[in-house]
């Protein structure tokens, strides 16, 4: 590979730092996915509000995704992940606090830390693929996914090894974990190089209404928002439809370990199927395993198919979200990035919320099988604008091949 083509070290240094902070800070989503359901129901004055954590979790990934954008854009990204990191110290200490003071509105507030905190880590994709040349995009982008792999082993072992560490609180000792992991992600962090933002990125370029109007960011936006909804809404009533099950919580633990595992294992190559297929076709795909994830889902409730579902589940997800993702950065600017990026998460999660407010009072009042079939009525809309992108894409490149 000649000089041009091959990444500066400067690039490799900033994509491995990444990498590593992915799979320690994503360990945060991975326990609170984990014992959110649980604690709340513990917790929670009215049973049907033990999902309420988890959704509060995923309102706090809304609510800061633009304010973290903003950060960014201002005083750079670093900044913006050393905010992120302190949120994610905050939420440990805060949860631990509230399981043994018993407080329910204490450990939702915990929750909307630690979205907060997820909002900033699911940025670090971003800032991989602005620091790399355009060809070089999709593979950095997925490369930081993929430290998302570690995150799947280290969140749930936290769990398994420290949850009756401080008895009788269960989960306690895990939540102070998780404020020490943070921790250990912002000195990673801390060594980060990146370009601070320029004059014209600050400006922001054109206006958002402009740019969301674009017909390849309404399919990534869709296919993003779906992806990452259906992932949500079954995987946060999953743990609790277990237990329900009569399940153990090490099945449980285990089942969303291999579910995050199968999240970014693929993102090894995610990448490179991106630059082959190109980023529809690999969003398809992960459509259709998540069509598989919910019918296997539907076909019993043992351990076997919890399992089979959360990892076909997991591999859906990563397909569609990094395939939704790469086709974002081919609808901004340079200077436009920040701001773009930030509204493209903010949509995603919004919605996500939705999903996961949802989830827990379907499961409570209608049980694991209604979540699953209601989970096909969004995969039909992500279809519907994917195929319409490629209908649109078809009538541009007729329009501009000159007739003979």
């Amino acid at each position: 590979m000649s000089t041009a083509e091959a990444a500066s070290p400067h690039e490799v240094g900033n994509v491995a730092r990444l990498a590593i902070a992915q799979a320690l800070a994503g360990a945060n989503a991975t326990i609170v996915y984990a014992t959110g359901a649980i604690v709340g129901n513990t917790l929670a004055p009215d049973k049907a509000l033990a999902t309420l954590p988890i959704s509060i979790f995923v309102v706090g990934m809304a609510a800061c995704t633009l304010p973290a954008g903003a950060i960014a854009r201002r005083h750079g990204r670093r900044a913006a992940f050393l905010a992120g990191t302190g949120c994610g110290v905050l939420v440990g200490l805060l949860a631990a606090l509230a399981v043994v003071l018993g407080s329910f509105l204490l450990f939702c507030l915990a929750t909307f830390f630690g979205g907060a905190y997820a909002a900033v880590v699911l940025s670090f994709r971003f800032a991989a693929a602005d620091g790399v040349a355009p060809e070089r995009r999709p593979r950095a982008l997925s490369l930081v996914m993929a430290g998302g792999i570690f995150a799947g082993v280290i969140g749930p072992q936290i769990v398994t090894y420290t949850m009756d560490l401080w008895p009788p609180y269960l989960f306690a000792a895990t939540f102070l974990a998780q404020a020490g992991v943070a921790a250990l992600c912002a000195l990673i962090l801390a060594g980060i190089r990146l370009p601070r933002p320029t004059a014209a990125e600050v400006a922001g370029g054109r206006p958002l209404s402009v740019i969301a109007r674009q017909p390849r960011f309404v399919v990534a936006v869709t296919c993003g928002v779906v992806s990452y909804l259906l992932m949500n809404f079954l995987m946060t009533a999953a743990p609790l439809a277990m237990r329900l099950c009569g399940l153990s919580q090490e099945a449980a633990n285990l089942g969303l370990q291999w579910h995050v595992i199968a999240m970014y294992a693929p993102s090894f190559f995610t990448g490179r199927l991106i630059t082959r297929f190109g980023a529809p076709r690999v969003m398809a795909a992960g459509l259709v395993l998540t069509g598989a994830a919910a019918v296997a889902g539907l076909l019993g409730q043992e351990v076997a198919h919890f399992w089979w579902s959360l990892t076909m589940l997991g591999l859906g997800w990563n397909f569609g979200f990094v395939g939704a993702s790469a086709m974002v950065l081919e609808c901004h600017r340079p200077e436009e990035r920040t701001r773009v990026q930030s509204l493209n998460d903010f949509i995603v999660f919004g919605v996500m919320a939705v999903g996961s407010f949802a989830s827990g009072g379907v499961l409570t009042a209608y049980g694991w099988d209604t979540v699953l079939w209601v989970s096909f009525g969004p995969l039909v809309l992500a279809v519907a604008a994917l195929a319409a992108g490629a209908a649109s894409r078809r009538r541009v490149r007729e329009i501009s091949v000159p007739s003979s």
